[in-house]
């Protein structure tokens, strides 16, 4: 049976981690397969966003513990595991997290590495490393400080209280919180709305976004500068702001 799911419905894709038995728990199979089918997708001018799910019960539990406790650090580092994350967070598509149920661990870390997270009211979100006598590596305790702040993410990481959806949202961390029936089908229209807009410069946006977090002001802005006068080059551009003039709904290529 295959660890991930694959659901096209152009011009989105709905991808869901499939390991009930171990609510999704992220093994070596999981995310080797997870990366192939985000980075396929990111290479389909088709697929304008992508929407990464679980299951009602739970996003991901965290990564595999058996298989971690088996492994010594020459191991973790020789097998470049958490390099998987970083391959998701490449993924130039818009990656929209519909999270359901617990979403602790290596499960948060994923779900911040998409660009943002849809919860159902059901959701539980923390790192509970520091529990096992390790802590979180790919990437908790960077993105969730910077998502919510020091001072709650070091009350998450250090005392491994979980977080539900409704603190998670106050503290920046989700987007949108909705009906635990409703949390696939609102992720579904999120990223439907965002597939309507031009592809090219959801990528410039997505990119400039995410240049806020590792620069200073400056150099952000400089950044954004420069993505829109690359956003003007495009067709799409020019399709936009015409179809705005002659007030019509534009007809984007992705060119």
């Amino acid at each position: 049976m295959s660890s991930v799911l694959v659901e096209r419905d152009e011009p989105i894709a709905v991808v869901l981690l499939n390991r009930p038995e171990a609510l999704n728990a992220l093994n070596d199979e999981v995310m080797t397969e997870l990366v192939d089918v985000l980075e396929a997708f990111d290479a389909d001018d088709a697929v304008r966003c992508i929407v990464l799910g679980g299951s009602e019960r739970a996003f991901a539990a965290g990564a595999d513990i058996g298989q971690m406790a088996e492994a010594g650090a020459i191991e973790m580092y020789e097998a470049r595991r958490i390099d998987r994350w970083d391959s998701i967070r490449k993924v130039r598509t818009p990656l929209v997290a519909a999270v359901s149920g617990y979403c602790l661990g290596g499960g948060n870390e994923l779900a911040m590495a998409c660009d943002l997270i849809v919860a159902s009211e059901t959701a539980r979100f923390g790192q509970p490393e520091t529990g096992l006598g390790i802590i979180p590596g790919a990437g908790g305790t960077q993105r969730l400080t910077r998502a919510i702040g020091k001072a709650k993410a070091m009350d998450v990481i250090l005392t491994g209280r979980f977080l539900d959806a409704e603190e998670a949202e106050r503290a920046g961390l989700v987007a949108r919180v909705v009906a635990r029936e409703a949390w696939l089908e609102e992720a579904k229209s999120v990223a439907r709305a965002i597939a309507e807009k031009g592809p090219i410069a959801q990528r410039l946006a997505k990119e400039s976004v995410n240049r806020a977090y590792s620069s200073t002001l400056e150099t952000g802005l400089d950044y954004e500068r420069k993505a829109l006068y690359l956003a003007f080059a495009s067709e799409d551009a020019r399709e936009g702001l015409t179809a705005f003039t002659e007030k019509r709904k534009p007809e984007f290529k992705g060119r």
